[in-house]
């Protein structure tokens, strides 16, 4: 959590701008945070901008910003997230390397998109779960072998926050106010800012919707076709690779490479986010969403279910109900 360091007084969150950086993830970080003192009524949190030398910067967009404060008070602040841009900030790091070295590392410490790069290259993230953009896992992942990335939304692992980027940006802030200061309060903020829900920790990046990927490997994609074509009835590894000519140790080799598992494991999950999506967005039983994302019965749908969002089926429909807005009631209640 984010907490002010004295009593009393609201949390003072500075956003640190790269160059380039990203006008949607900067949006989506900060005006949740301006909803919680509006709705509240309280001074909740306060933030503030930054740059590495205290110039204006400017955004992907071509939009210019000048910070509000200077890096010298930087060690006043009670968190500090880097927002960044698309792309890898592979030249001029040595800068931020050295104001974040300098800085304790019991702060928080959050990053935006490809800032997850600046902190893992800082040494911040060891022993941490992570996440950064799904464009940039792969290359992150071979830089950093011992680093935890998952490919979720977002991850908040003690004092680290992490997420890909754009509107999960939206998503990592109010997992913050929700648990800091309450359901209620984020899911009004949900409410005013018109977000069909707030997604959690547990929520994907669209990874299997990587469209470049698919033209780039067309044989990945026939698969992955053929894979979401048949969800309740699925097929086995030997009939997707009759299927698309490719041998079984080709089908591994090619999820290995781009997914980052085995072709089972891939299609497992994507089962399991079409169930988390029904659960959602139907209120059919759970016996009838274990059946229809193909699983022989449902103690076995439950425990795979549990073991990939940590909460059993209809346990975590209670979850996602009481975060969201308008829940879907146009099948059979269950």
């Amino acid at each position: 959590m984010i907490k002010a360091n004295s009593v009393g007084t609201c949390a003072h969150v500075g956003i640190l701008l790269t160059e380039d950086f990203s006008m949607l993830s900067f949006s989506s970080l900060i005006a949740p945070l301006r909803m919680a003192n509006q709705l509240s009524g309280e001074s909740l949190y306060h933030w503030s901008t930054l740059t590495i030398d205290d110039a204006p910067v400017t955004a992907g967009n071509g939009i210019k910003v000048t910070p509000d404060n200077h890096t010298s008070k930087i060690r006043h602040l009670d968190a500090l997230i880097i927002c960044a841009g698309d792309q890898i900030p592979y030249r001029g790091t040595q800068s931020y390397l050295e104001l974040l070295q300098g800085m304790s590392s019991e702060l928080v410490f959050g990053a935006s998109g490809s800032g997850t790069y600046l902190l893992a290259r800082a040494g911040l993230l060891d022993d941490y779960r992570c996440t950064i953009h799904w464009e940039h896992i792969a290359v992150t992942r071979e830089r950093f072998p011992d680093l935890n990335i998952t490919p979720r939304l977002f991850e908040i692992d003690r004092n680290r926050y992490t997420c890909a980027g754009g509107q999960a940006a939206l998503d990592m802030i109010l997992c913050e106010i929700r648990d800091t200061h309450g359901v209620e309060l984020s899911s009004a903020i949900t409410e005013q800012l018109v977000c069909d829900r707030q997604r959690d920790g547990k929520d994907n990046q669209s990874l299997m919707f990587n469209k470049s990927l698919y033209r780039a490997q067309p044989k990945l994609a026939e698969v992955i076709s053929l894979m979401e074509a048949n969800i309740e009835e699925p097929m086995t590894m030997t009939d997707l690779s009759s299927y698309t000519g490719l041998s079984k140790r080709q089908l591994e080799r090619l999820f290995r490479k781009h997914m980052h598992c085995v072709p089972s494991r891939f299609y497992l999950q994507l089962r399991l986010e079409k169930a988390r999506q029904l659960l959602l967005k139907t209120a059919l039983p759970v016996s009838d969403i274990a059946s229809e994302c193909g699983f022989v019965s449902s103690p076995h749908f439950s425990k795979s279910y549990r073991d990939a969002f940590g909460l059993p089926p209809r346990e975590d429909r209670s979850a996602l109900k009481s975060s969201s807005i308008g829940f879907a009631d146009h099948a059979r209640p269950g």
